[in-house]
């Protein structure tokens, strides 16, 4: 029995043959160059290192030489570079404006994010391109163009689905009125390629890549008729009661498609021809936003940065800076004369940050998927986030259950839900990433000593302990032994 093709299988073969030789003709337009990730990120965290020569047991002058870099660095010991920023009480974060330390610290372990950028901090050259003073296209650019073809995508292919219903409807109303229960194949209306189509059995369920190529085949043949072939028009079908009706906005229909360009461009997009003039005048506003455990790891753990009071215009040492963090883990925060308790919010956070960062992650902000942080494996532009981590405080301790009190406050701290935990974990399902429940074990407070941070840091980070736990969502049809 011959096959039978529907309207869109008909114009996805007929679009093959001729899409293939246009492509060996024409050739494919260039996909958008990325930028090399390699060697822009290749040191993961912003530190100088300065390694000695190689020492060879059998070589006595490799011995010498390792003496000779050493007393050189004791000597001269080679300069550090500290960045600088400052914290703003008001939004309780820390700010760093200048456009070195803003570049250095997304390169080199990708900390912060863009004020008006989502990740890296890329207003300034999204602002240039607009304006046409550079060329190329930025990736919120390339994203946006994706989503804008996708879009008219999902119409081509709803607009021949609505053709395909009509289509059957007509061929059954045919059939009707000649009295025979069967369907003949020359009752069925022409389909657009000028092949007959046949009646699917059910509602025909269309791809993007069909409808790209159906849309395709439509613009070759509009070129033609251009030209002067003489062909006629087809007829316009009008939507009758009950069928599908597909509405296309105002901004898909202002767009142009053309097959064989990769930019899809609205037609009144004007570009300022005389963007040269405004350059001079064009500062970057964008300042890079440190979250408060990105900015005491750069402090404390790394050494890399020093952050200045905003009123007082004074550096703050890391004890200090540290009392400021855990009084603005509140909301309101609290007063300089506050006690600081073993489970402020800051506290428990940055634990769980600086074991991950210690592991050699790149620890992100997971607002985005509902948890508090999520893992890269090298960074951002490389790959998708692996781990999804939800941080939920512990008290093994005894302390922490000899009153009711103290009870009361450690179930209020640790209250969830299954019904919390269901949520979290069929996001990170549906978005493809492990979930990573990482218990904190919050240590009972220090007696005969004041609350505020001694000046020995790492003693009071090695009270807590941290343990994890993954899980990971069964799905019956899946999860099959």
């Amino acid at each position: 029995m011959a096959s039978q093709f529907t309207a869109s299988e008909a114009a996805a073969a007929a679009v093959k043959s001729e899409s293939t030789n246009n492509n060996a003709s024409q050739g494919r337009p260039g996909r958008f160059s990325r930028p090399n990730y390699r060697q822009i990120h290749r040191f993961p965290l912003p530190l100088s290192v300065h390694p000695l020569p190689p020492l060879i047991p059998h070589n006595p002058l490799s011995i010498v030489s390792v003496l000779l870099s050493y007393l050189t660095y004791l000597i001269a010991p080679p300069h550090d570079e500290i960045y600088s920023a400052y914290f703003d009480s008001e939004t309780s974060s820390v700010h760093v404006t200048d456009a070195k330390a803003i570049r250095a610290l997304w390169e080199m372990g990708f900390f912060g994010k863009g004020s008006l950028s989502r990740s890296e901090p890329s207003w300034l050259e999204r602002e240039k391109k607009r304006r046409g003073l550079l060329g190329g296209v930025t990736s919120e650019e390339v994203t946006r163009q994706r989503r804008t073809e996708r879009r008219e995508l999902k119409l081509e292919r709803a607009r021949m689905e609505k053709l395909a219903i009509e289509q059957r409807l007509m061929a059954e109303a045919a059939a009707r009125e000649a009295g025979d229960t069967s369907i003949d194949q020359s009752a069925l209306p022409p389909s657009a390629d000028g092949v007959t189509s046949s009646i699917p059995p059910a509602t025909e369920k269309f791809s993007l890549r069909k409808a790209r190529e159906a849309k395709l085949s439509e613009s070759q043949r509009s070129v033609a008729q251009t030209e002067g072939a003489d062909t006629t028009n087809a007829p316009d079908i009008s939507p009758s009661n009950g069928s599908k009706t597909v509405r296309f906005s105002s901004v898909v229909q202002a767009k142009e498609f053309v097959s064989d360009s990769s930019v899809v461009r609205a037609p009144d997009s004007a570009v300022d021809e005389q963007g040269t003039e405004d350059e001079p005048s064009l500062k970057n506003e964008e300042h890079l936003q440190l979250s408060n455990e990105e900015a005491f790891f750069l402090v404390y753990g790394l050494g890399a940065l020093q952050i200045v009071d905003g009123k007082r215009n004074a550096v703050l040492s890391p004890p200090s800076l540290l009392s400021r963090f855990c009084q603005h883990s509140y909301c309101p925060p609290l007063g300089l004369s506050s006690n600081l308790e073993p489970d402020d919010p800051f506290m428990i956070s940055y634990i769980v940050y600086h074991h991950f960062r210690s592991l050699g992650w790149v620890v992100r902000s997971g607002v985005k998927f509902g948890v508090d942080y999520l893992l890269y494996n090298r960074g951002p532009v490389f790959s998708h986030a692996e781990f999804a981590v939800v941080i939920i405080p512990s008290f093994e301790h005894p302390y922490w259950s000899e009153t009711e009190e103290r009870k009361a406050h450690c179930a209020r701290k640790q209250a969830r839900s299954w019904w919390w935990l269901h949520c979290v974990n069929r996001v990170q399902a549906q978005v493809k990433k492990s979930l990573v429940v990482c218990y904190v074990d919050v240590p009972p407070p220090l007696f005969g000593e004041a609350n505020a941070p001694s000046e020995d840091i790492g003693a009071l980070l090695a009270r807590y302990t941290v343990r994890e736990m993954l899980i990971r969502r069964w799905v019956p049809n899946r999860t099959r032994d």
